[in-house]
């Protein structure tokens, strides 16, 4: 896909690119480095959503496709290098607009099979998945997002790991 006519933007570690209640909604290409989205419940506990290493788009799908505020939250896990994508697509070329779609779709199945996963796996099944699905990003994400990522505590994650460490040994 051609991403010559996006705005390049850099984002330090931390950086909010999206806040729940914005109403001017944009994707992000990742270029280099690490985004992520989440939700922050009543209770004020963030449920990660997605993560997204290079090469990966990130937003609110939804809430663009039915022109609604976001509940999403996008920040930045790494200093970051991404394209902004506007909510309008009159500048791609059909062949341009079928490569999106296609890479949107399947970002889309990523996400209804994690929603699966959430429902009717095991924690160690969604932690094996996690690790086949993100291979490096537990040398790069705190241990407390993976959890978090995988609807488990941090206590939980790490007997996880430690049995399957004894596994291999």
């Amino acid at each position: 896909m051609d991403f010559s006519e996006f705005t390049l933007k850099k984002v330090s570690k931390g950086d909010i690119l999206q806040r729940e209640g914005d109403e001017t909604l944009r994707s992000y290409f990742v270029k280099k480095g690490l985004l992520r989205s989440y939700v922050i419940d009543a209770k004020g506990k963030e449920h990660i959503f997605l993560l997204a290493p290079e090469g990966w788009i990130i937003g609110d799908v939804y809430a663009i496709n039915h022109s609604k505020e976001t509940n999403l939250f996008i920040d930045a896990l790494e200093a970051s290098e991404v394209l902004v994508i506007d909510e309008t697509i009159d500048a791609f070329s059909n062949q341009e607009i079928k490569a999106g779609v296609e890479k949107l779709l399947k970002r889309i199945g990523v996400l209804q099979n994690r929603i699966l996963m959430q429902m009717s796996s095991s924690a160690l099944e969604r932690y094996e998945h996690f690790l086949e699905m993100y291979p490096g990003l537990t040398q790069r994400v705190p241990q407390r997002m993976i959890a978090s990522y995988l609807g488990i505590t941090p206590q939980a994650l790490s007997r996880i790991r430690s049995n399957s460490a004894k596994k291999l040994e």
